[in-house]
């Protein structure tokens, strides 16, 4: 792989092909942007540029693009995994900290692992190329003690040395970290792209669709779930019956709804759990849990696409009968407001708030007697 096989990031990889061609490459970075977009393909991809013996450049003198040749030392450990100057750092890697043997996956990311796989590595010399890379995942987890201790490394890192923090929510690191970086953006992927690929990878085209539609732009989650897929959980026949039993959903039944809701996402997680390595059981089910929530969401979207905009292609296109119902329920400001329901349960999902109140709560609001039909 190359940075010109990267989809739908021209932008981000093209302000770091300029910074390069005119030898200012930043010595840290921040990618931002949702998850699944490439952010992490294109820091990989990004070091194998720095470390490669052989650089190819192409383009004009005005807009050159350099990238990688794929045939030297540095970029076949590159390819194997193991170039022993680049460095990903994630939390998970408390673990294999001083006083962490024994200790479950963390929430945070641990100034332990900041301190012992990054700034104690960062002060050794490169031992194969001219540079080492770290390359932070997850980095809205960092807490503020973690960020604090990276503040002087990030600041004045050694010449050789490029940090990479890869985030989804900006927001969240620190203003004094954010100054200290120079921040990258990085958007949606085109859903026909992640259609596309995902059809390649062995779905049919309408459970490509799907996934890619429900995705939102994360070509890296749609992969997780088509490989869920693949791996024989019937993720499209769950969805199938969610958006069937919202479409049919009645008070008295909502309490059994969110309980079977729930019993869906423990499917999904233990599913999830086999193909994710080194992935703490919380964040699983917390992935699951939110899957099924997107899932609803996406019902809602498309019954307010029935609305404004009838002729768009719904996100559910394999059930429309269902969808047509649910607009007989829920008028166009009805269904935003279910959609925002649906997103602050998502938060609270981050926020840890218990998982059985979040569906019911939002199920009740959804319910025939929590709304007016529309006459």
């Amino acid at each position: 792989m190359s940075l010109t096989d990267i989809y739908c990031q021209d932008k981000a990889i093209a302000i770091l092909q300029r910074a390069l061609a005119a030898d200012r490459a930043a010595h840290a970075y921040i990618f931002a942007g949702p998850g699944g977009v490439g952010k992490s393909t294109t820091a990989r991809e990004w070091a194998k540029l720095l470390f490669c013996e052989k650089p190819r450049r192409q383009g004009s003198t005005a807009e050159p693009f350099a990238d990688s040749c794929g045939t030297c030392d540095s970029c076949a450990l590159c390819e194997a995994d193991s170039h022993p100057d680049y460095a990903r750092v994630y939390k998970e890697l408390r673990e294999f900290t001083k006083d962490g043997k024994g200790k479950p996956p963390p929430v945070d990311l641990p100034i332990d692992v900041i301190r012992e796989f990054l700034i104690d590595k960062a002060a050794i010399r490169p031992t194969h190329s001219k540079r080492k890379v770290f390359v932070v995942s997850e980095a809205e987890r960092l807490n503020a003690y973690s960020q604090n201790a990276l503040l002087k490394v990030l600041e004045e890192p050694p010449a050789y040395c490029t940090i990479i923090l890869l985030c989804t929510r900006l927001e969240r690191l620190l203003p004094t970290t954010r100054s200290r970086c120079q921040i990258i953006r990085f958007g949606p992927v085109d859903a026909e792209r992640i259609a596309a690929d995902l059809h390649a990878g062995g779905l049919s085209s309408e459970q490509a669709g799907f996934f890619a539609r429900l995705a939102q732009g994360s070509l890296g989650q749609a992969r997780q779930w088509a490989r869920l897929e693949h791996e024989g959980l019937g993720l499209f026949e769950i969805k199938c019956r969610l958006i069937a039993s919202l479409a049919e959903l009645t008070l008295s039944e909502t309490l059994a709804t969110a309980e079977q809701f729930l019993e869906d996402a423990k499917q999904i997680a233990a599913a999830w759990v086999k193909i994710a390595e080194n992935v703490s059981k919380k964040d699983i089910n917390r992935r699951a849990q939110k899957t099924v929530i997107q899932i609803l969401i996406s019902a809602l979207r498309d019954v307010l696409t029935h609305h404004v905009r009838p002729h768009r292609l719904f996100v559910n296109a394999d059930q429309r009968d269902p969808i047509v119902k649910l607009s007989r329920r829920f008028d166009a400001e009805q269904a935003a407001q279910g959609i925002h329901d649906g997103y602050e349960a998502l938060r609270w999902m981050e926020a840890n708030v218990n998982e059985r109140l979040i569906f019911e709560r939002l199920l009740f609001g959804l319910t025939p007697s929590a709304i007016m039909a529309p006459r």
